[in-house]
């Protein structure tokens, strides 16, 4: 079937009132040029009308090519979204011969027309790049996104056409999908996908036999990611950005091994919460398993994200907040715990409340206290990282929302487990169907020798364990997906563990100071690796399985050497290989060198790379070339010496 020409569709809809059936009751909404206001695709223009009637604004949907099946989607996608509620949906409502056009392109004169709620709002693409100079911006629009994944994804239907132009972001930042072409709803299992979607988004391998609740899965890691590290280093946009995509391009999932892109976000795998994201999103890509991510995990971490960005205590919040007659110190509405730093004894918290922030009570990131009982009230839905930590505080529970058991904090449901609080046994047994050991649940606790990990665990949080100076012994179930940021950091007498080849990543700084342990082995599962993970482990034996590892002199690289992660020799002289062009963060601590020479290749040097060499007794020199004086005193820490010399 031919359809009308625009202009032809611009006629028709400047007479409204005589050339819609059902729907003459809708004026076109006209532009400063006046002509009515719409927006063309490679199917259809949409135009802005509103209801004379009742003045609500709507969007009219013409079609301008043929698409098969479209009448029969459209009916069962208006059906199956009839009693979905949702701020990321629009209504729809499919009418047949609907619209009547005198067009010269066929012989028909009735149209279909889908008719839809009118968003005012931005696409994500335009609303990213008008806020690239606004990190606060940023993260909340990864963070909304997130949150729009989290809603997705259990979804029994997809969008089938996940990217930028399809995203709208609301005046007030919220997001709403647009577009429902390519929806997959369960009346369609069985049936072939109208449409692939953009190949900027889609997984390389998706085919039109692919065509069921998961075909968002993988646009919407690849999103997230891109929204992630743009948040972290804006400039990303405007190196591998282009209009209508955000960073990564269909050729990226294609050639991976050759994709700058995806060779740069190895750099980043330190930032939380993007290695878990660039690990799914690179473990789709290399193990061949066509689009579907693992949903289960995807969905906890995105949830876990969300309730930390809320549990975060910013800059705005310390500069107007509401302090109590105890000490306590909540945001202005009251609704949000920033602090008991200054509490003692027992302090209930404000009947209020409905969210206790990151670290509230806790000793690490305070001088300490003398609280003894801390007692959550029915109000409170949310808490953050383990905000009792190095406390010997017990906690009264009164809120439905989480559950106290044998001196440990879960959610409610028990899959998280926010901290445990006793300190009076030796080994502590984690209930099964826990899945998440949440940031400093047991940092601090000298009394645990043993900790046994149930067959449901699939990530250890940031510090779980840190600091646990006696524990000797973890076991580590072939569930276990990532291992946290400073998992085990400090843990001197940990000496029997093995990384199950379940592991996918390993956070910086993981194992560091760990000294008992003599042997480790990184397993085949493992793609992504932060900064350092096993500095500071004395006479360390690494054996590295991994295809996207390698070691050589007591030293793992990534895969070419492009990227020294961490070097763990005992001797005192070191040449780095000429391939290096990145010395990762923390990446020689723990070393014993006298002079290290940074050759040319090396562009990039991560934060704190030569961190404590100013205190061992000694001090550290950087040896670099002609002209290159200036950029490395720029890059190396604590007053090191740095000189010049001849190649």
């Amino acid at each position: 079937m031919n359809y009308p020409l625009i202009s032809e569709y611009v006629e028709a809809i400047k007479a409204a009132e005589d050339n819609f059936d059902q729907l003459n009751h809708l004026r076109p909404v006209l532009g400063e040029n006046g002509e009515p206001v719409m927006t063309s695709g490679n199917f259809a223009v949409v135009f802005k009308m509103k209801d004379e009637q009742s003045g609500k604004l709507h969007a009219v949907k013409c079609f301008t090519k043929e698409q098969e099946r479209r009448a029969e989607a459209y009916r069962e996608i208006a059906k199956e979204l009839k009693d979905v509620s949702s701020p990321y949906l629009v209504s729809i409502r499919y009418l047949e011969k609907e619209l009547f056009v005198d067009t010269d392109q066929t012989a028909e004169t009735e149209f279909p027309v889908l008719l839809m709620d009118w968003v005012e709002g931005k696409t994500l693409d335009k609303y990213l790049r008008e806020n690239l100079d606004d990190k606060y911006a940023l993260e909340m629009l990864a963070y909304r996104f997130s949150q729009l994944a989290q809603w997705l994804i259990p979804q029994p239907f997809a969008h089938g056409d996940l990217k930028p132009d399809n995203i709208l972001v609301r005046e007030d930042g919220t997001l709403v999908l647009v577009d429902y072409d390519g929806m997959y709803v369960p009346s369609m299992k069985g049936q072939k996908a109208r449409e692939l979607g953009s190949p900027d988004f889609r997984h390389p391998l998706r085919t039109e036999n692919d065509f069921d609740e998961h075909i968002d899965d993988f646009p919407l890691v690849s999103i997230l990611l891109s929204l992630k590290a743009i948040s972290f280093k804006p400039l990303l946009l405007l190196e591998y950005g282009a209009k209508g995509r955000l960073l990564f391009a269909e050729i990226d999932y294609r050639l991976v091994a050759e994709s700058k892109l995806i060779h740069h976000m190895l750099y980043m795998v330190t930032v939380k919460n993007i290695a878990i994201l660039y690990s799914l999103f690179l473990n789709s890509l290399l193990q061949h398993n066509y689009f579907i991510i693992d949903v289960n995990l995807l969905h906890c971490n995105l949830t876990l994200s969300g309730l930390l960005f809320y549990t975060r205590v910013f800059q705005s919040d310390l500069n107007n907040y509401f302090t109590d007659n105890s000490g306590g110190r909540y945001s202005k509405d009251k609704k949000r715990l920033l602090s008991g730093s200054n509490v003692c004894g027992i302090y209930e918290i404000s009947t209020d409340a409905e969210v206790v922030c990151n670290d509230a009570f806790s000793s690490f990131f305070t001088n300490g206290n003398n609280l003894k009982v801390v007692v959550i009230p029915e109000n409170v839905k949310v808490i953050g990282r383990n905000p009792f930590a190095l406390q010997n505080t017990k906690i009264v529970n009164l809120s439905s929302s989480f559950i106290v058991e044998n001196d440990a904090l879960y959610t409610q449901n028990k899959e998280l487990l926010i901290c445990y609080y006793g300190d009076n046994i030796d080994c502590f047994e984690i209930p099964e169907g826990v899945k998440y050991i949440g940031g400093y649940a047991f940092a601090g606790k000298n009394r645990l020798k043993c900790i046994k990990l149930p067959p449901t665990v699939v990530q250890i949080g940031e510090f779980s364990f840190a600091d646990c100076n006696n524990l000797e012994n973890v076991v580590i179930p072939n569930s276990l997906r990532h291992i946290g940021t400073g998992a085990f950091y400090g843990c001197g007498q940990l000496n029997n563990i093995v990384i199950p080849d379940s592991v996918v990543t390993i956070g910086d700084r993981a194992f560091a100071w760990c000294h008992s342990i003599k042997t480790l082995t990184i397993p085949e599962s493992v793609i992504s690796i932060g900064a350092n993970p096993f500095m500071y482990i004395d006479n360390l034996s690494l054996i590295c399985k991994s295809p996207l590892f390698e070691i050589e002199n007591d030293t793992l690289y990534s895969i070419g050497k492009s990227i020294l992660i961490s070097c763990f020799s005992r001797k005192q002289s070191f040449e780095i290989p000429k391939e290096v062009n990145y010395i990762g963060c923390y990446s020689f601590n723990g070393c014993m060198f006298r002079e290290l020479y940074i050759h040319d290749n090396i562009t990039y040097m991560g934060y704190n790379a030569f961190d404590g060499f100013c205190y061992e007794g000694y001090v550290m020199k950087i040896l670099v070339s002609k002209g290159r004086l200036s950029w490395a005193q720029k890059r190396v820490e604590c007053g090191m010496v740095v000189e010049e010399v001849d190649e």
